[in-house]
């Protein structure tokens, strides 16, 4: 069994180019299943899901978490995005809302 070297929160899209590296014949069922499931729900290029959870942590004082759970659902209004952080149980003020709707529309 392999050591875990490094734990970090990624997007449904990294995690798509990271198994997109392997050959399907050499993943087992679980890879298989998740490669397919990102397939069909990531919705933007790594390289871009990757630049706004560096921005939405960075600009908008985000988690990790937080900013991939963003990134994976990418909300289009407020009402939709104050649903989301609603759950993560601490105040977020409107102007840095309006900034993460911002950094995710501008990745569209």
């Amino acid at each position: 069994m392999e050591e875990v070297q490094k734990k970090q929160a990624i997007s449904l899209s990294e995690v798509k180019e990271i198994l997109g590296k392997v050959d399907p014949e050499d993943m087992d069922q679980i890879q298989r299943w998740t490669y397919d499931y990102v397939s069909k729900f990531a919705s933007i290029e790594s390289k871009d899901a990757k630049e706004m959870k560096k921005q939405l942590i960075k600009e908008c004082e985000l988690t990790e978490d937080e900013a991939v759970e963003i990134v994976n659902i990418r909300p289009t209004s407020l009402a939709e995005l104050r649903s989301f952080t609603f759950g993560w149980k601490k105040l977020i003020l409107a102007e840095t809302l309006e900034k993460m709707l911002k950094i995710i529309k501008g990745q569209s």
